[in-house]
């Protein structure tokens, strides 16, 4: 099986797949609206980039890599386009905010109590573990990947 074909590979009749991209982009996707367009009190795409590059001192480039994991690759993932490298892309992004963003210090909670000093790691296992199973088993059901693949045969 050439890499083309095996990058859009999947088990047509996978439900869970399906169940698992759909709730992965559902969850993502207002976050990559935030810093794509600005909606959901988000800051916009230029706005992103100053935020990011004056409080974390990150380069523009990388910033425009986190906006478009978590906007296209939301979008990629729910319609089940290209889901391994937007789910790859997704994962990578989590790990960094994970690890970039101190949530690793704050422990494993989320800070529904207000009595740490910020959220823990438990949300981004959640996304890394879901992204993780796409990037392995593709989109599953009713995805144009799964479309794609059956046309290469």
């Amino acid at each position: 099986m050439n890499t083309i074909k095996r990058f859009f590979a999947t088990d047509p009749r996978s439900w869970s797949l399906l169940f698992v991209r759909v709730a992965l982009g559902i969850v993502i996707l207002p976050h990559g609206m935030q810093k794509a367009l600005g909606s959901f009190g988000g800051y916009g795409f230029a706005g992103t980039i100053q935020a990011f590059h004056e409080h974390m001192g990150l380069p523009v480039f990388l910033i425009v890599l986190v906006i478009l994991a978590e906007f296209v690759g939301s979008l990629g993932v729910i319609v089940g386009f290209a889901t391994r490298f937007m789910a790859l892309s997704i994962f990578i992004n989590f790990l960094g905010a994970m690890i970039l963003g101190g949530h690793v210090g704050n422990g494993f909670f989320m800070n529904f109590t207000e009595t740490q000093k910020g959220e823990g790691m438990e949300f981004f296992i959640l996304i890394l573990g879901m992204a993780l199973a796409l990037v392995v088993d593709g989109a599953g059901r009713y995805s144009i990947d799964s479309a794609l693949h059956k046309r290469m045969k």
